[in-house]
């Protein structure tokens, strides 16, 4: 499990919870299944007509990626890129071509596969970067979907409560249950406004984080190709790609969608660590 999210989780509804029962309120004030079922099911209705189902199917699976801290992979992909750029040395780059079945990247895998084929490096990077880019496009939907439920949340919840209210004036002549019938309308606003900046928002950036993480080793894939390619000597290939390390760590990993402005950066590191 990620801990930050484990500790974001018990820190922030822990925290709200005991402010309510620090001010002499209780759970069962807050705990309404119409007002539940009223944000949840109007939020997901409105994502729904939003993004075609595919893309909302996809983005709940990625809820994995937010509650498990995956693997930091660079370091793999770094000796997995040297012990290649040494069989090319030794070997000559077609050499590599019976390396690809084994390969467990895709990425990787058609990268040098083109590498393989003679592909001149600059139509190599060409061809790999329109992936890249298509990849990322399809990528920034998922937390978007997210993003969208944070802004219909509270909407909705103050829907729910308009239509508590509605329920409370019809029942004017009960003055005595009018207070009780109010507070109860107005928990649909708490479920909108605490699903939409505890639920939602939260997981659109964790989400954004992971999806940045995997676009970066990406680009250190194609870089250690395009170096084989090249012919690099494996030791400055080694220095080259140990300055993706720290944009590639999953807790350093910049969250920016501005891909022209992290491409720089990514860039710059390379070129440092040559």
């Amino acid at each position: 499990m990620d801990k930050g999210t484990v500790a974001g989780i018990v820190v922030s509804f822990g925290g709200i919870t005991a402010g309510l029962l620090l001010e002499g309120g209780k759970l069962a004030q807050i705990m309404q299944p119409t007002a539940a079922l009223i944000v949840i099911g109007g939020t997901v209705g409105a994502v729904l007509l939003q993004y075609p189902l595919a893309t909302v199917l996809t983005a709940i699976r990625g809820l994995r990626t937010v509650l498990f801290e995956p693997p930091s992979r660079a370091r793999d992909e770094i000796n997995r890129l040297i012990k290649l750029a040494q069989k090319a040395r030794r070997d000559g780059i077609i050499s590599l071509d019976n390396e690809l079945p084994s390969l467990p990247d895709p990425f990787l895998r058609r990268a040098l596969m083109l590498a393989v084929d003679g592909t001149d490096s600059n139509e190599l990077r060409a061809i790999m970067q329109l992936e890249m880019d298509a990849s990322s496009e399809a990528e920034d939907e998922l937390p978007r979907v997210y993003e969208s439920a944070g802004g219909f949340a509270p909407t909705i919840g103050i829907i729910g409560a308009v239509l508590g209210l509605i329920q409370v004036m019809q029942h004017l002549d009960k003055i005595d249950e009018v207070g009780r019938g109010i507070a109860v309308a107005f928990v649909a606003t708490i479920y909108g406004v605490g699903f939409a900046n505890l639920v939602a928002l939260p997981i659109a950036g964790k989400l954004r984080h992971r999806l940045r993480f995997r676009q970066i080793l990406r680009e250190l894939v194609l870089e250690g190709v395009i170096s084989i390619l090249e012919g690099i000597n494996p030791r400055m290939l080694e220095a080259k790609l140990n300055g993706f390390l720290q944009q590639a760590s999953d807790k350093s990993a910049p969250a920016s969608t501005d891909k022209a402005q992290a491409r720089h950066k990514i860039h710059a590191a390379a070129q440092r660590g040559a």
